[in-house]
């Protein structure tokens, strides 16, 4: 294996969540992203246990990635929304100014 397979090769991390060890593959120089991930997931989740209303690590796992998906879903639009595609505004702008002109143009005829 070369020295570029190795850079690139995945790390295996052992993780906790509710108390159970589990042990995943991580890119390198993704381990603090993970480690977020994974504190994240266990908030959400042992919120979900604590409610008392679903019991059972695994349909809490199943709820608490219901509602995370439900959440990134949800959100998805208002930042595709957000997102400007300048060539959309250019062309826009563009077309507006030619109706300008040509009104402009067309009045400017009428005033002498």
């Amino acid at each position: 294996m070369s020295g570029d397979d190795a850079k690139t090769r995945d790390k295996g991390l052992t993780i906790q969540i509710l108390g159970r060890d589990f042990r995943v593959a991580c890119p390198e120089g993704e381990e603090k992203q993970l480690h977020a991930s994974v504190e994240y997931l266990n908030r959400r989740m042992k919120e979900l246990r604590d409610t008392g209303k679903v019991t059972g690590n695994e349909r809490v796992a199943i709820m608490a990635a219901l509602n995370i998906a439900h959440e990134f879903l949800s959100q998805k639009p208002a930042k595709a929304a957000s997102s400007v595609d300048g060539a959309d505004y250019r062309r826009r702008i563009a077309a507006m100014q030619e109706t300008l002109d040509s009104a402009l143009a067309a009045d400017q005829d009428k005033l002498f």
